[in-house]
């Protein structure tokens, strides 16, 4: 059953409010999602970029909102891999987007591709391919 992107706002509401204290959800799609990430200082690495870490919580949350609008409210289903590609600096002083599509929907895992862009930027600064495993149903 899919979910559209107010169920799943309103269940990040109740059941995971922090997530929204940085990320928007801009669109649920057909097996895709895009958001995005505001930075701010506390997401900087030294030398004026934004780090590693936080371009990885970007590209994980666009997956998850992607997989929640493809499959239903899960709120179970958790990462098992997530492999970055940084492909340029991104820019310290602008927000990043997160654009997601879903490879491949399975019973047990989902594999998505997220491309991660800087605001200002038409050119992606890093690829992501991150698989999720969904919890059996009972």
């Amino acid at each position: 059953m899919k979910s559209t992107k107010a169920e799943i706002i309103s269940f990040l509401q109740a059941e995971f409010p922090q997530s929204l204290e940085k990320c928007e959800i801009e669109a649920v799609t057909e097996q895709g999602a895009s958001i995005i990430y505001y930075v701010g200082a506390a997401d900087l690495r030294p030398g004026g970029t934004v780090s590693g870490p936080t371009m990885m919580t970007a590209a994980d949350y666009a997956l998850y909102i992607a997989i929640l609008g493809e499959i239903g409210i899960v709120a179970l289903a958790v990462t098992t891999n997530l492999s970055i590609h940084f492909l340029r600096k991104p820019s310290a002083e602008q927000n990043i987007r997160a654009v997601c599509q879903l490879m491949k929907v399975g019973k047990a895992l989902i594999v998505g591709d997220v491309w991660l862009y800087s605001m200002d930027l038409d050119e992606p600064i890093a690829h992501v391919v991150g698989t999720y495993s969904i919890p059996p149903q009972r």
